[in-house]
């Protein structure tokens, strides 16, 4: 059976069967792992699944009741209310009286439903009238309510690491109900690429495969090469300008900036003259020379940035022409200032960082465990409480694990190496 003309979405038809085929979650699906052993004997309690976007809760909770042979009824909080819940578990006791089998009732984004319709599932969970398996990405502990919380474990399912992302892609690309029959042909690099776009979210990193499948065209030999320029284009997102559109605003900033840059004053106060006097909102200009501020000078010189901040309020306060002197006073200001760019470099930097790598969960000894669960779980655990310590100096790492030892920041430029 081919799926290659089918609306369902590829994420959808390559929703593993089976907990062989499940990826991801070894720690609590692993041979001899508490879930697991619960799974394959038969056994179900309520429970919550608490992870990130994509990382298969859906899935899990779909497998939990195919092994235990429970009927599987699903809905979503956001579109349903009391009366829903009453209904689904009248139904639910029904089908107990008719086929004596019990009923997983997984509720997905149980955080979206309100104390009042959390409250409904007690009698029913507490009874056993329903095994109810609730899934949230948000901490359980301040958004499902206490005495639901208590009648359910909580499972922590891990963001899914590139290496199981990229087994799913290749899962995809190679399956029936996937894209065999497109004769996908993909590298590495571009395998990478999607995954460093879906931040471990299989959903995602399917949906991008499956788009950038059906734009590209098919060779002579009926092979579909999936390129990284498609997949950019399908991942690309618009960026509004805030502001008025036109080559000469670009340029007359573009010049003001630079004359600042190279501490030029009298062709910085020019340019700023022939904005104002052009029609330039003045604000637009006291946005820019804020942003010159931290990104010309930084901590070179501190005050800086509470001038131009000071030039800005001026001039929402007293308006123009008044207000255009306190450009000027600003524009003067800056333009003597020494200049670095360091503070620019350090976060261009960490912003490659938080953009490009592995968006990895904080540090279990980096949370403040302000619940029991959160505190059963290990948050805060190890945590060196820096007034502790002489100086207020500690040692003890800051990053997740994959940017290990990274440094951002250097006061001054590095020297170069003859």
């Amino acid at each position: 059976m081919t799926f290659i003309n089918s609306s369902t979405p590829l994420a959808e038809r390559m929703r593993p069967q089976s907990l062989e085929d499940f990826v991801g979650q070894k720690h609590l699906l692993d041979k001899g792992k508490p879930l697991r052993t619960m799974i394959e004997k038969g056994e179900l309690h309520s429970m919550i699944l608490w992870g990130p976007p994509g990382s298969g809760k859906t899935t899990l909770a779909y497998l939990i009741a195919k092994y235990t042979k429970a009927n599987f009824v699903s809905f979503s909080a956001v579109t349903s209310g009391v009366a829903d819940i009453r209904k689904v578990i009248s139904d639910a006791q029904q089908y107990q009286k008719m086929f004596n089998q019990s009923t997983v009732l997984f509720v997905d984004e149980i955080h979206r439903f309100n104390k009042a319709q959390q409250d409904a599932f007690l009698p029913y969970v507490e009874q056993g009238k329903i095994i109810l398996i609730g899934a949230t990405t948000e901490n359980p502990s301040f958004e499902v309510t206490s005495p639901l919380l208590s009648r359910c474990r909580v499972y922590v399912l891990n963001q899914l690491t590139p290496d199981e992302i990229a087994l799913i892609i290749k899962r995809a690309i190679s399956a029936p109900q996937g894209l065999k029959d497109f004769n996908v042909i993909i590298s590495k690099q571009a395998i990478n690429y999607i995954i460093n776009l879906s931040q471990g979210d299989a959903r995602v990193a399917l949906n991008l495969l499956e788009l950038a499948t059906k734009a590209t065209e098919p060779d002579k030999t009926n092979r579909r090469r999936i390129l990284i320029k498609t997949i950019e284009e399908i991942a690309l997102r618009k960026i509004l300008l805030y502001d008025k559109s036109g080559e000469e605003h670009y340029n007359l900033i573009s010049a003001l900036h630079k004359s600042l840059r190279d501490s030029d004053v009298d062709a910085a106060l020019y340019w700023l003259a022939r904005m104002i006097e052009s029609g330039e909102d003045p604000l637009y200009i006291a946005r820019r020379l804020v942003r010159f501020a931290v990104e010309d000078i930084g901590d070179a010189n501190y005050l800086a940035l509470v001038i131009a901040i000071a030039a800005k309020e001026a001039v929402e306060f007293i308006g123009r022409p008044e207000g255009d002197l306190a450009l000027a006073q600003a524009v003067v200001y800056l333009a003597q200032a020494p200049k670095s760019n360091r503070i620019y470099k350090a976060y261009e930097l960490a912003r490659k960082d938080a953009l490009e790598s592995l968006t990895e969960p904080v540090p279990l000894h980096l949370r403040n465990p302000v619940t029991k669960l959160m505190k059963d779980l290990g948050y805060g655990k190890g945590y060196k409480y820096a007034h502790d310590f002489p100086n207020a100096k500690v040692n003890q790492e800051h990053f997740p694990p994959s940017l290990k030892g990274r440094k951002y920041y250097y006061p001054y430029p590095k020297k170069k190496v003859n």
